[in-house]
């Protein structure tokens, strides 16, 4: 009689995705509870040093009109997901093994390369200092704006701003679409929208992930060119495509063309869906993320991490949805 052959499979369970917001999403006074934490004060102190900026002003006491400013929202941001992930991981190497997925959304792509090991914080804050910065400086150059335009075909949506000479700049989900140019163009897509679709103007300086921004991709060229990089620890998922990159070189290089191109968010919740996503967590300044998630990945457990109070949830969300690979030998 043959002996018996093993038989090893591997089974893998629940897969957790952790992304980071892209700007607008903050608010004045969001960093204000983070910071009753003096750890998460001091690292946000020093992270304010890196960044030649108060941080600590702009996400306490601030206005909106302040906050709004994209030099200093997009290290506020940044920043504040720097925080939450060491309060969620103080040994910032566990979460390699817990974490399934990775990715951002806009700015969010500096957050998720610092979370995943590509670049460091202190990397991410420079860089992400210097593209507020070249962002601004080129959106100052042509007045241009962003509305986000809700409902309607998709197909006829994309032709008005075909015809519009608008860019959809960010591709979130069926049913909703960034469109950004010049104002005068945006004037007219608000007095002749697409049929059934809703016409909502942005507050943000410029036409941001357009050509518009052409400027500022070649400061970024620059700095980007000496930082030094490794390769993702865990699968981050890019905004341009909603690929894998699994070299941290293109990951960083995706970063820096990623500020003239589209954003396709909604074909990084479809690779979600491949992968096996069964929940998501959205770094602080949460909420935008989640809420489009809500609708397009059905099924999938979502917590949005506003506040310290919302730590326990996310940490439950963790042990639930946490890579956990099983090896079972069966005999044949």
């Amino acid at each position: 009689m043959p002996s018996a052959k093993s038989l090893t499979q591997r089974i893998v369970e629940p897969v957790l995705v952790i992304v980071a917001p892209g700007q607008g999403s903050q608010t004045p006074g969001f960093l204000q509870p983070w910071l009753e934490d003096p750890a998460a004060a001091d690292r946000m102190n020093w992270l304010s040093a890196v960044a030649d900026l108060d941080l600590v002003a702009h996400g306490t006491t601030s206005d909106a009109e302040t906050i709004q400013d994209t030099a200093v929202a997009q290290p506020l941001i940044v920043a504040a997901g720097l925080i939450s992930l060491l309060a969620l991981f103080p040994r910032p190497a566990d979460a390699y093994s817990r974490i399934g997925v990775g990715a951002g959304h806009s700015v969010g792509e500096i957050t998720a390369a610092a979370a995943t090991g590509v670049i460091t914080a202190e990397q991410a804050m420079v860089l992400v200092r210097v593209r507020g910065r070249a962002m601004a400086q080129a959106a100052a150059l042509t007045p241009t704006g962003m509305s986000a335009l809700l409902g309607g075909d998709p197909d006829e949506v994309l032709a008005t701003l075909e015809r519009l000479d608008l860019t959809p700049a960010n591709m979130n989900m069926t049913g909703q679409i960034v469109a950004a140019g010049t104002l005068e163009n945006l004037e007219r897509l608000k007095d002749d929208p697409p049929a059934k679709a809703r016409v909502r103007p942005l507050k943000v300086a410029g036409a941001f992930h357009t050509q518009y921004m052409a400027p500022a991709v070649e400061v970024l060229e620059g700095y980007a060119r000496a930082i030094s990089t490794h390769d993702p620890r865990v699968r981050l998922v890019s905004n341009a495509d909603g690929v894998v990159v699994q070299d941290g070189r293109e990951v960083l290089g995706r970063i820096v063309r990623q500020i003239s191109r589209p954003v396709r968010w909604d074909l990084c919740m479809e690779t979600f869906r491949q992968l096996g996503v069964t929940g998501l967590l959205e770094l602080p300044p949460s909420g935008t993320l989640t809420g489009i998630a809500k609708r397009a990945l059905p099924g999938v457990e979502l917590v949005s991490l506003k506040t310290p109070d919302d730590l326990p949830a996310a940490q439950a969300l963790i042990e639930n949805h946490a890579e956990n690979v099983l090896t079972v030998t069966t005999g044949a």
